[in-house]
């Protein structure tokens, strides 16, 4: 998807503001919610708490209205071009959709490994807990090294 920030107008740089000023508060919103807790994260992952999974629910509650809305109301981006969702691409593999549960897997394991996932990382570092910038080196390196594979790869 285009941004259409190829420029460097005062309009890119103020809307650039408005990003960060979002998720400043996004970031305020997860560590007094808790979605940053490393406790929480572990209640999750070993179903001992409802925390998180109403967290995660609600969101895709959200999102998912959120995209009928766009989809009825024939929203447009700045650009002016309406707003479209691609289906989804579900691989040529003999299991149904295994670019999914791997990343999906690998995902999760990260996940609980370190004990937050990629965008609590830097509300974590935002609240002072600095041992996450090595979670954030690793997870630039992940991506690094999914671009210098990802030609190999069958997409």
């Amino acid at each position: 998807m285009e941004t259409g920030t190829e420029g460097g107008s005062p309009g890119d740089l103020l809307g650039l503001a408005g990003y960060l000023v979002l998720g400043t508060f996004l970031g305020f919103v997860f560590v007094m919610s808790e979605v940053v807790s490393w406790y929480r994260i572990q209640e999750m992952f070993r179903f001992q708490s409802f925390h998180m999974y109403g967290i995660i629910g609600g969101a895709l509650v959200v999102a998912a209205l959120s995209l009928q809305v766009i989809q009825r109301l024939g929203l447009s981006d700045r650009a002016g071009r309406p707003i479209r969702t691609a289906p989804k691409e579900w691989g040529g593999s003999s299991i149904p959709a295994a670019r999914y549960w791997i990343g999906g897997g690998l995902f999760g394991v990260g996940w609980a490994l370190l004990g937050a996932c990629p965008g609590p990382i830097f509300a974590l570092l935002g609240s002072g807990v600095t041992v996450m910038v090595v979670g954030l080196a690793a997870a630039v390196a992940g991506t690094w090294a999914y671009a210098l594979v990802r030609p190999q790869l069958p997409h």
